[in-house]
């Protein structure tokens, strides 16, 4: 039963979330678009396949620097083929089943509205592919964002017209596309594309946006579990919760600077482990590198006061960057576009559509404001294991025998290397241009590098959030004993059973640190911390 109906106007980011993610919704063609689709293409078959119709690019023409040689009638039909041919050009690892399956559809989606004048049976052959979990096997590497995505869409376009060169993945095998496509049940094994429906295919800047779809959800995610991780690092160091005061984020009345602060007050509320009674008691680690009686504490370093003017420009650049791939979902991004006009019938007018700055710098924005999360989240691990700088927590967060047993040094350190590694993808690739195809192309915006690098930031800082977690988490048990009677707030005691539900705390010495870490991700990757904490204190962020 088909669960979702495209037109090429109303698609929204969850519903391809939900398609890339579950191969069990089906998808089909509003009867608008398809009733629309006929239209043009009526238009189209009686008035210009002749040799005498106007020169339209990519139509009955060349590309590129070839956009004034005439393709004949005749030769249409090869032009079609031929042009896949020479633009599957990429290389490297290929694209996540996920990616693939929100790039059929996000294509597919383009059509629906009329502006790019394939067949219809381009738009059915699409959603066939989505519908049976056919999934086109397109190279990472190769796409600068201009003109599209022209190299990994050239794979897409071989896999759905059943070129014998062509591979996918179908029900967990990589296969030639014609062997999919027939033990699929998909009729006809080779699919002929006639005049633009190639071109229509490779050009837009889709497999940028499939991706770049996926890494703000899976970057707002993150977000979410960030706060989880400062809740819990915040209750571990005993924190001075003045700076999350109301009254000051909306003397600074940023909205994601408010949001953080107030999400922090919701996970901690009830706490009384963060409070100066607390901090009122000197740990054994703070006791032996000092004999100076306690002191109140004015204010917290930066990484903890701090966190809303951080975490804040990250909800904020997040509801930006939402807003741009939300436009890009539905936007007709192909070369020419087809218009109606008044009166009747249609015009094809060349343009730049497909050009990728948006989403380009929309992902170098990602990738800033996720790195810069990561950043101070790795602030706060190093913190947690130096005595002189989380008030007297066990060194290292070691137990078991001193000297033996190591701790979690090495752990931080590893967090520290991804620290790094994403500040250097942090070199925005929408600023850096070489014109291509003979200057035809002088100016490109590297798009797909940019949401492809964007998204390994988001990977990197899960593991960047997840081990903040498990070491507040062994701060707060390995502390336990020595505050009695102290409580987590509501939010933060969920986080904590849920971590201790997964991970035992570490009070043996060490152990196969490489474990505990590969959990401590899939805390963000699965979202299961998140999860029982809405589950007890309701949505918090």
């Amino acid at each position: 039963m088909t669960e979702l109906l495209i037109d090429g106007f109303t698609l929204s980011a969850q519903q391809v979330l939900a398609v890339a993610r579950d191969a069990s919704i089906k998808v089909g063609l509003a009867d608008s678009s398809r009733a629309a689709l006929k239209e043009s293409r009526d238009y189209i078959e009686a008035n210009w396949m002749h040799d005498e119709a106007p020169m339209m690019y990519s139509f009955n023409t060349g590309v590129g620097l070839l956009k004034d040689t005439r393709i004949s009638v005749d030769h249409i039909e090869l032009f079609q083929t031929q042009m896949i041919r020479a633009h599957a050009a990429g290389m490297g690892e290929p694209f996540s089943e996920e990616v693939s399956r929100a790039t059929m559809l996000l294509r597919a989606n383009a059509f629906a509205s009329n502006y790019s004048a394939p067949r219809v049976e381009v738009v059915d052959r699409l959603l066939d592919f989505v519908n049976a979990g056919i999934h086109p096997v397109m190279p990472q590497k190769g796409s600068v964002g201009a003109s599209g995505d022209l190299a990994p869409l050239a794979y897409l376009a071989a896999a759905i017209a059943g070129f014998d060169e062509a591979e996918v993945m179908y029900r967990g095998q990589r296969m030639r596309a014609p062997q999919a496509i027939a033990e699929a049940g998909l009729s006809p094994v080779k699919f002929d594309l006639k005049a633009k429906d190639a071109s229509a295919l490779i050009n837009g800047c889709t497999v940028s946006l499939a991706v770049a779809v996926l890494a703000a959800d899976d970057a707002r995610n993150l977000l979410s579990d960030a706060c989880l991780s400062l809740g819990l690092t915040l209750e571990a160091m005993r924190a001075e919760m003045a700076g999350f005061d109301e009254r000051i984020h909306k003397a600074r009345p940023h909205p994601g600077q408010i949001k953080t602060a107030a999400i922090v007050r919701k996970l901690l509320a009830g706490s009384t482990r963060a409070s100066h009674a607390a901090r009122a008691v000197q740990f054994p680690d703070e006791l032996r590198r000092t004999d100076i009686a306690y002191t109140p504490r004015i204010q917290d370093v930066y990484s903890l006061r701090c966190a809303p003017q951080v975490y804040g420009p990250v909800f904020d650049a997040l509801d930006y960057i939402d807003t741009i791939v939300g436009n890009e979902i539905n936007a007709a991004t192909d070369n020419p576009l087809i218009f109606g006009k008044d009166g009747g019938g249609f015009e094809i007018i060349s343009g730049g559509n497909f050009h990728g700055q948006y989403l380009a710098q929309a992902m170098d924005l990602l990738a800033m404001a996720v790195t810069d999360l990561g950043s101070i989240c790795e602030r706060r691990i190093a913190r947690l294991i130096d005595p002189t700088l989380s008030w007297g927590l066990p060194r290292n967060l070691m137990t078991g025998i001193r000297g033996v047993n190591t701790g979690y040094p090495v752990v931080q350190c590893s967090m520290s290397s991804l620290v790094m590694e994403n500040r250097t993808l942090c070199m925005p690739g929408s600023v850096d241009s070489i014109p291509s195809k003979g200057n035809s192309e002088d100016h490109i915006s590297n798009s797909t590098w940019c949401a492809r690098k964007a998204a390994t930031v988001v990977a990197n800082t899960r593991y960047i959030v997840g081990v903040e977690m498990l070491l507040a988490a062994q701060a707060l048990t390995m502390t336990e004993a020595l505050l009695p009677g102290f409580v987590l707030g509501a939010g933060t005691q969920a986080a904590y059973d849920e971590v201790r539900r997964q991970i035992p705390a570490c009070l043996e010495g060490d152990r196969w640190f490489h474990h505990d870490i590969e959990v401590a991700h899939s805390f963000v990757a699965s979202g299961s911390v998140r999860a029982a904490v809405e589950g007890k204190i309701g949505k918090f962020a």
